[in-house]
């Protein structure tokens, strides 16, 4: 063979290399970023279903507390709510999964003192409020 044909076949043996490795690389980024939109996506879902949780177990105190409403401000619906948020936490962060167990810790300290005692009351909404604002800073920071 003569030199141009074997300096024409070393350039396309440097191209298919080249070829081949962009084309795994491009490959490699694309599966990493479908795996962290795909964690994103499940921490936003978790994330939104324990604020309706939230939202649902302070309408539940509020039932109990203010209009001594036993069907609405049921503590077995309570513990349920709770139980669920806490479940959900395991999908987020650890300083949401914390305040989590604090909201739960919190709960099973004071449920039974919901209807008559507003400091019980204050307290709950307070570690509900916690759990609202390590959730919003979560959802603030993902990519």
């Amino acid at each position: 063979m003569n030199i141009q044909v074997l300096n024409k076949l070393h350039l396309y043996q440097i191209t298919v290399i080249f070829s081949v490795i962009f084309a795994l690389l491009g490959f490699s980024y694309n599966v990493w970023r479908m795996e962290v939109s795909e964690e994103n996506s499940n921490i936003r879902t978790a994330c939104f279903e324990m604020l309706i949780n939230l939202s649902s177990l302070e309408q539940q105190i509020y039932a109990a507390h203010y209009d001594g409403d036993k069907k609405q401000g049921n503590p077995r619906n309570g513990w349920v709510t709770v139980g669920l948020i806490a479940d959900l936490s395991a999908l987020t962060d650890d300083a949401v999964k914390k305040e989590s167990i604090a909201l739960k810790e919190t709960w099973s300290a004071h449920w039974e003192t919901i209807p008559t005692s507003k400091n019980s009351v204050d307290k709950l909404v307070g570690s509900i409020d916690s759990v609202r604002a390590k959730i919003k800073y979560l959802l603030s920071s993902l990519e």
